[in-house]
């Protein structure tokens, strides 16, 4: 699953407390923390026809340690409510998943100060009213069941039989985990997940300066696109000045820039012919008077 669920809170263990102070900056007393278990995910089929093999849960056993808790994947310092201390991969014995195989999860325990501004937090866990979470982490591949390729480069189709078979994803090779949510409604029956594929993580402000840089992108070809409508429209004038300016500007709106400079291109050809480049009072030979120059005079 990719989804989770709070399953219990309780005393505080002394070696609860222990890992808890390797992440605060002055000892807390047992009586200063609120300790609770949640099962992020395990190897069942989701909400969105995928699950984790169970070597993927042992990898993200590692990587979801000392990670954050928040709220509906809102990235946010203000919305950080609670850290895990501790993961690990447990199997339920005689449970067997959607698929027959046997049940496998992803068993956290995290933590959170005892506070005024959290006390309403921790009574609805308690009541069970807040108890649905959902993970976010990026694995690298996603594996069709049915032909143990990558799913996007083969022809099944997550959710459809094949032969009897059910196609799904299984979520392997997971590089990356971010954080843990509260969440109204998981991804997964039992847990939920945020997923990205293929490649390397990037940063919201490496992001950002992609889109600036794709805005900027977009704003200099709308200045060399209008250059080039402008310029055609300038020697239509000239080389076909029977056709009207409005119909001019029609054609060219619906012109692409390769077709725009080609039009261009030819227009300044025939633009040449008709209008010749030579100045008003031109020398016949280099440095030498013309009496041949006979159209102007000064």
């Amino acid at each position: 699953m990719k989804t989770g669920k709070v399953i219990k809170s309780g005393t505080v263990s002394p070696d609860d407390l222990k890992l808890i102070n390797s992440y605060t900056r002055r000892e807390l007393g047992e009586d200063e923390v609120y300790v609770f278990s949640v099962v992020l995910c395990d190897n069942d089929i989701d909400r969105d026809c995928e699950r984790f093999t169970v070597e993927s849960l042992e990898k993200l056993s590692k990587l979801f340690v000392g990670k954050t808790g928040i709220f509906d994947h809102n990235p946010t310092a203000k919305n950080q409510s609670a850290r895990i201390i501790s993961c690990e991969v447990e199997c339920v014995p005689g449970r067997k998943n959607s698929v027959g195989d046997d049940y496998f999860c992803l068993k956290a325990k995290a933590y959170m100060p005892v506070t005024g501004s959290n006390r309403e937090l921790r009574e609805l866990i308690d009541s069970g009213i807040i108890r649905e979470v959902s993970v976010g982490c990026a694995v690298g591949r996603t594996v069709c069941s049915i032909c143990s390729r990558n799913l996007e480069e083969c022809s099944h189709t997550k959710g459809r039989e094949y032969d009897g078979r059910l196609c799904y994803g299984e979520l392997t090779d997971p590089y990356d985990a971010y954080e843990f949510s509260f969440v109204a409604i998981p991804a997964q029956k039992e847990a939920g997940v945020i997923k990205s594929f293929t490649g390397k993580e990037r940063q919201m402000t490496d992001i950002l300066k992609s889109i600036d840089g794709l805005k900027k992108q977009a704003a200099d070809g709308a200045v060399y696109r209008n250059t080039l409508e402008s310029e055609v429209l300038r020697l239509s004038t000239i080389v076909q000045p029977e056709i009207s300016r409005k119909t001019m500007e029609a054609v060219t709106k619906c012109l692409s820039l390769e077709e725009l400079k080609e039009f261009r291109d030819v227009y300044s050809q025939k633009a040449d012919g008709v209008l010749p480049p030579r100045p008003q009072l031109f020398l016949e030979k280099q440095n030498k008077k013309s009496d041949k120059n006979t159209e102007f005079r000064i």
